[in-house]
């Protein structure tokens, strides 16, 4: 079986609360790179990361095996974009702002794309490029 195969699996109940209690941390996380001065601790995001680390195995074979792997993706592919333009900052501070703040709301519209897509109870898409 592929990893992108989803088995019509019922997953365990706590499956679906773990996932909740990532995204909101996400959520939380999300929002507040966005808004200027609402910045949330990176202890949060860890977290999070965590949680979907742990219980990604628990949740393999079932549709929420595909959003533990969503929001990993998201953090793995945010901090790299984050470094990688890290250098702008030191430019001048117009331009790293712009391109962390671009960033943060491509973060955020992963976050919210996945919540409604697990609201909904489905899946998410098999992974692509990003």
């Amino acid at each position: 079986m592929r990893t992108n195969d989803i088995v019509n699996i019922e997953p365990d109940p706590a499956l679906r609360t773990w996932g909740w209690a990532s995204y909101v941390l996400h959520l939380v996380v999300a929002v507040g790179a966005v808004l200027p001065g609402a910045q949330a601790s990176i202890v949060l995001l860890l977290i999070a990361l965590i949680i979907d680390l742990v219980k990604r195995s628990d949740a393999a074979g079932t549709w929420q095996a595909s959003h533990f792997s969503w929001r990993i993706r998201s953090v793995v592919w945010a901090g790299l974009l984050y470094l990688l333009t890290s250098w702008l900052w030191l430019l001048f501070i117009l331009p790293g702002w712009i391109a962390w703040g671009l960033i943060s709301l491509w973060f955020l519209y992963r976050i919210v794309k996945g919540m409604v897509r697990m609201n909904a109870g489905r899946s998410m898409e098999p992974a692509r490029v990003v």
